[in-house]
């Protein structure tokens, strides 16, 4: 099974000649997918508490667009926006987690920093397809990092809510997948990446 992932990620990681921008989107978007997914997955091991207990399941990010029926280009924008805020929830968690267990080094650890950096590589990515003369997009983290995630439940609360974060990236990653296919598919002409 580690043989097969490994092999996967090496597939998914391969310089991608001859695509399209909107291909390349789409495909580093799958990748962030799946190292999301790991990351969960590296999380839930380490945490095994999370066994007895679920996030409630509400969006952290949530956007409403401008229009009723935005076209795929502003679709793509406000993705853009929500995986900004994510970069910044990431940010944040990584600060909150380094605050409270110290630089730790590990699978976990690892893979977070490697979800980080893919993440600024999509925001890079959508910005580079969508950014017009009227609509400057930032790539900076759009987070404050100032809610209060520990509350009276201390440690436990934090580990919480970075469950929840973990899952916000699956979503966002997963609907960035969608959306920049919808993309493709219409600048291109074709479904095939």
């Amino acid at each position: 099974m580690a043989e097969q992932e490994e092999q996967t990620i090496t597939v998914l990681d391969a310089p991608v000649t001859g695509r399209s921008r909107t291909g390349r989107a789409v495909a580093l978007a799958r990748l962030l997918h799946h190292e999301c997914t790991h990351l969960l997955q590296l999380y839930k091991a380490k945490e095994t508490f999370l066994v007895d207990h679920t996030p409630d399941g509400r969006r952290i990010v949530s956007l409403s667009p401008d229009s009723e029926e935005p076209s795929t280009e502003e679709k793509v924008q406000l993705l853009h926006s929500a995986l900004r805020r994510c970069l910044g929830l990431l940010h944040c968690v990584i600060l909150k987690e380094v605050e409270e267990w110290g630089d730790l080094e590990g699978d976990y650890e690892t893979m977070r920093k490697t979800v980080q950096v893919r993440l600024e590589h999509l925001l890079h990515s959508t910005k580079d397809l969508v950014e017009t003369e009227d609509k400057t997009l930032e790539v900076t983290p759009d987070h404050q990092c100032n809610e209060e995630t520990d509350g009276a439940g201390g440690g436990f609360g934090l580990k919480m809510w970075t469950y929840q974060v973990l899952m916000e990236l699956i979503h966002w990653a997963d609907h960035a997948v969608q959306t920049l296919h919808v993309l493709h598919t219409e600048r291109e002409g074709t479904e095939e990446i």
